[in-house]
């Protein structure tokens, strides 16, 4: 298989050095990118402890193997991600491309307390993951959701003025629906929409897929690996991982859930790939303005992730993921009931 060609060819070499990684293209007006993204909210203690050093040196792998697309938050441990990615590319910033997400409110206990994305805030947030990341520019600038307090024309146009100014290069999306995204691209040109889609979650799929590839906005994919759920390590949450109030994490549904996994990676086996690698290259699959991200924090991991890049499916194996996994299948909302409230995209 390629994909097993194509890991062990990483396992050999320094890191992942030597590996030429496929481009993609966020978009018709969206940089070119690498075919895969690196998650790196995970980094910051979004799933419990992460060690600081092999976050750095997964960073590095990641550009070493030639994945360019760095998807971050300023939220992301207030601040915390910006910093530690500023240090993994110390001196490699043009191999690197920036996408980062603004407006989200947290405290100091990391509670989420709302949004803002006014003209005034976005020019402060991004004076502000500037100086963080090092950097004179970000490649991708969007909010990480809809304020419902301020026009999207108002948002998109203010970072507009900050493209102007050189400060960002292209204006992104997150997780908002067909009418919000018809409003902002008519501002100004919308590179892609970062919104989840995977194997257990193809909402996407209803109307939104439609409307963005009538405008030619590209999607970044987040959640691929459904939270660590696809996966064929069991999960063992700790006290600090969000995923224990997760409803697909939860109780019946962590148990249904788990048992889709188990049937998806008897495919997997049978292709001689990781459950991990099928459900990453099935997303690639959707469509060549689809570029997944993958969170993760180890080097193995990333490693085992790069592998999928170069798995294909046969229609019949597309129909026997199909048939294990169809639309709706996952148990569980993706987010809890308060947040899927207010989320635009499932509006």
């Amino acid at each position: 298989m390629k994909s097993v060609s194509c890991s062990d060819r990483l396992e050999n070499t320094e890191e992942t050095k030597g590996f030429e990684m496929q481009k993609r293209q966020l978009g018709a007006t969206g940089p070119v990118v690498s075919a895969l993204g690196l998650g790196c909210m995970g980094m910051s203690n979004a799933y419990g402890p992460a060690d600081r050093d092999e976050s750095i040196a997964t960073v590095r792998a990641a550009l070493d193997a030639g994945v360019t697309l760095l998807d971050t938050g300023d939220f992301y441990g207030q601040g915390h991600n910006e910093m530690l990615i500023a240090e993994a590319i110390r001196g490699r910033r043009d191999e690197a491309q920036l996408s980062v997400k603004f407006g989200g409110l947290r405290d100091a206990d990391g509670a989420f307390i709302g949004f803002d994305t006014r003209p005034n805030a976005v020019a402060n947030f991004l004076a502000y993951s500037l100086q963080r990341l090092g950097t004179d520019h970000v490649d991708v600038y969007r909010p990480a959701r809809l304020d419902p307090a301020v026009p999207i024309e108002d948002t998109i146009g203010a970072i507009a003025e900050q493209v102007e100014k050189g400060r960002v290069r292209h204006i992104g999306l997150s997780e908002v629906g067909p009418e919000t995204i018809r409003r902002a691209h008519a501002v100004h040109p919308i590179a892609d929409l970062q919104i989840e889609y995977g194997l257990l979650e193809r909402g996407v799929e209803r109307e939104i897929l439609q409307v963005t590839r009538e405008l030619g906005i590209g999607i970044t994919a987040y959640g691929v690996l459904s939270r660590g759920l696809i996966s064929a390590t069991p999960l063992a949450l700790g006290a600090s991982d969000w995923r224990g109030h997760a409803p697909r994490f939860q109780g019946d549904n962590l148990t249904r859930n788990q048992d889709l996994v188990d049937k998806l990676g008897e495919i997997a086996r049978d292709k001689g790939v990781t459950v991990a690698q099928l459900a990453i290259a099935w997303v690639a699959a959707r469509g060549e303005d689809v570029v997944p991200l993958v969170g993760t924090t180890k080097r193995a991991r990333l490693t085992e992730a790069i592998g999928a890049v170069d798995v294909t499916f046969t229609e019949r194996e597309l129909q026997e993921i199909e048939a294990v996994v169809p639309v709706g299948a996952a148990a569980g909302t993706r987010y809890a009931a308060e947040q899927m409230a207010a989320l635009d995209s499932e509006r």
